[in-house]
């Protein structure tokens, strides 16, 4: 059977404000039940382990119930894996095909940072399996580095969340940096759609999304880079 995991922030706080942040559960849940459905074991982990905080404004979106994420939060199992997510340290890149890294602006403080969490989709990549990130979970991707020590994102083309949908919604003071800017420095190839519309790239076994509006389409080319790859 083919497993993923799915990788959360630990952050729950935009550095050293007192803004709640956390993993956006959409981005997590949508990905999460696109490829539970076909088949695919999925385990949660997080930087630190444990329960991760979720960023409370994920739960909806415009005021509307968002149907993986109810179904997500009704399901026993799913609920459980996330309540006891692995510690990144204690994950075995030998026993995933797919790694996936949700979004939300916790990722920032400590994806990047997490040498662990780098090293785990170099050797995911490397050993052929599938990389997927969605809005400000490819924040991970720059701690990636493939066998031959070079950035994951060198030469490929990539997605995130932009620059200026950070200023769209008035964190660019905030941020420690700036998700797009941070990619194409390791040389991805940046593409990018209008503010908040869906968008998402991939680029052989590497799939990232620009917002959470994009986490269904991220979810459907995992699934295509699978089906190619068996």
């Amino acid at each position: 059977m083919t497993k993923a995991i799915f990788v959360l922030t630990s952050q729950s706080r935009m550095g050293d404000t007192d803004r709640q942040t956390g993993f956006y559960f959409d981005e997590m849940a949508i990905p999460y039940w696109a490829l539970a459905d076909a088949g695919i074991d999925i385990d949660i982990a997080s930087i630190n382990g444990g329960n991760p905080p979720a960023d409370p404004n994920s739960l909806a979106r415009d005021g509307h119930p968002i149907a993986e994420v109810d179904r997500f939060r009704a399901d026993p199992a799913a609920m459980a894996k996330l309540t006891g997510s692995k510690k990144i340290d204690d994950v075995n890149a030998a026993d995933y095909q797919i790694v996936f890294l949700p979004g939300g602006h916790g990722t920032m403080w400590d994806f990047a940072q997490s040498k662990a969490l780098g090293t785990l989709i170099g050797e995911i990549y490397d050993q052929g399996g599938i990389v997927g990130a969605v809005c400000h979970g490819p924040t991970g991707l720059l701690g990636a580095r493939k066998a031959d020590g070079t950035p994951l994102v060198d030469g490929k083309r990539v997605n995130g969340f932009t620059n200026s949908e950070e200023e769209r919604v008035g964190l660019e003071a905030v941020i420690p940096y700036f998700t797009e800017t941070e990619l194409i420095k390791q040389g991805g190839l940046f593409e990018k759609a209008d503010p908040f519309t869906p968008h998402a790239v991939r680029d052989g076994r590497l799939i990232t999304g620009q917002n959470p509006m994009s986490s269904a389409r991220v979810a459907a080319l995992l699934l295509e880079a699978l089906a190619e790859r068996h």
